[in-house]
């Protein structure tokens, strides 16, 4: 049986985790997945849980910072034990240790590059590590082709790249619950008739900023309008003190993280995405797949999501005068779009499936197992075999 190996660095059970599980269920059971973390300070226990919940193996490293040399050795050993097809590895700690122990062991090493959020000095130091270490991995999975562009800019060789966006499952949303949109409505203090929504960490590279500043434009046009974000973050107090500053109170909500959340948006009346930088926004994916309308900043793949009829929808990042006009767009003109609506929603069935992303991965493990013509090993394709990898809607390699 196929085997691979996730490593990542968990701290909760967020997108990429969502990504990682849902791969694993669509790779089944023809292919053994199995998922490692980081400790994490205890932290990575959530998604391993959620792992062992679903039948997948998943344990946690015995070591982790300031101990990734002994973390390599153990990991390097798990490998050799298992011999998987591949380590697939997520995020810049995961990347640099997975890679040394991969080499060690033998076993192909896949980075899968979702993007760089800039968000701290610390992180920016830590993100130029990974885009030179990127250069070094056998391949590089990017979740949209706005990303692989910017890992050939790090560098990356183009034999190296191909792109296999991230997927959605839109059964999650195919039972609605009546009652959801009397609990968003609850969420304001104020009486809001229509309802705009967002998600995400409460950080810099969101842009969440910039949405409260497009909100209060769009209070003084439309006083029945309530926003709400779901997340938790360091921003936390930075953006309430704006709101509040704004004169939003009671119409501008911080809802905090909700594990229901696939439960509320489809009674969401419009989903805003306001960041600086995507690699491929789980949130967008989702909100198409819940039926509803998205306002969205034309940053990372995002574009490759909303389809050219929604794409008037699309804003420069960072101009909430714009974000602000076009929320006001789509709020005007929602039963007029009920149509575009469905066909992103049908559109992520076709193209943003998880069983879609599971052949394009079937296809890479195959590639890293056949000798390769030029060098004579396995795990080290050359360029004729790489531009085969791919979905129809996603080539092997970048463009």
């Amino acid at each position: 049986m196929t085997a691979v190996f996730h490593l990542t660095a968990s701290t909760f059970h967020g997108g990429p985790e969502r990504q990682m599980l849902g791969l694993a269920r669509s790779l089944a059971p023809g292919v053994r997945t199995v998922f490692l973390s980081f400790s994490e300070g205890g932290r990575c226990r959530d998604f391993l849980e959620q792992a062992h919940a679903r039948g997948f193996e998943a344990h946690a490293l015995g070591n982790d910072t300031p101990r990734l040399l002994a973390a390599a050795d153990e990991l390097s050993r798990r490998l050799r034990a298992a011999r998987p097809e591949a380590l697939l590895m997520h995020g810049y700690k995961a990347g640099l240790i997975g890679r040394i122990a991969a080499r060690r062991a033998g076993v192909p090493a896949v980075a899968v590059s979702r993007g760089w959020t800039y968000e701290s000095p610390k992180v920016r130091l830590y993100e130029a590590m990974d885009r030179f270490n990127l250069r070094l991995m056998d391949r590089v999975v990017c979740v949209s082709r706005g990303q692989a562009a910017k890992v050939r800019r790090a560098g990356v060789p183009e034999r190296k790249i191909l792109v296999i966006p991230n997927a959605v499952d839109v059964e999650r949303f195919a039972a609605t619950d009546p009652a959801a949109r009397g609990e968003l409505q609850a969420l304001f203090p104020a009486s809001v008739r229509r309802i705009v929504g967002a998600a995400g960490r409460l950080s810099p590279e969101k842009g969440f900023a910039d949405l409260v500043d497009a909100a209060a434009r769009v209070a003084a046009r439309e006083p029945d309008v309530g926003f709400a974000i779901f997340g938790e973050g360091v921003l936390r107090e930075s953006l309430g003190a704006r709101i509040s500053a704004a004169g939003l109170d009671g119409r501008f909500i911080l809802a905090g993280f909700r594990p229901d959340l696939d439960r509320l948006a489809p009674h969401l009346d419009l989903f805003v995405q306001s960041s600086w930088t995507e690699g491929m926004p789980n949130v967008v994916l989702e909100a198409c797949a819940a039926g509803v309308p998205v306002v969205a900043t034309a940053v990372g793949g995002t574009p490759e999501i909303l389809d050219e009829a929604e794409g008037d929808l699309l804003v420069p990042p960072g101009v909430p005068a714009a974000l602000a006009g076009k929320i006001l767009h789509a709020l005007g003109q929602a039963e007029a779009r009920r149509d575009v609506v469905e066909r992103a929603r049908r559109r992520m069935i076709r193209e943003f499936s998880f069983a879609a992303q599971a052949e394009r991965y079937l296809r890479l493990f195959e590639d890293l197992a056949a000798p390769d013509p030029v060098r004579g090993s396995t795990g080290r394709q050359a360029d004729a075999t790489a531009a085969r990898v791919g979905g129809p809607a996603y080539g092997g390699r970048a463009s």
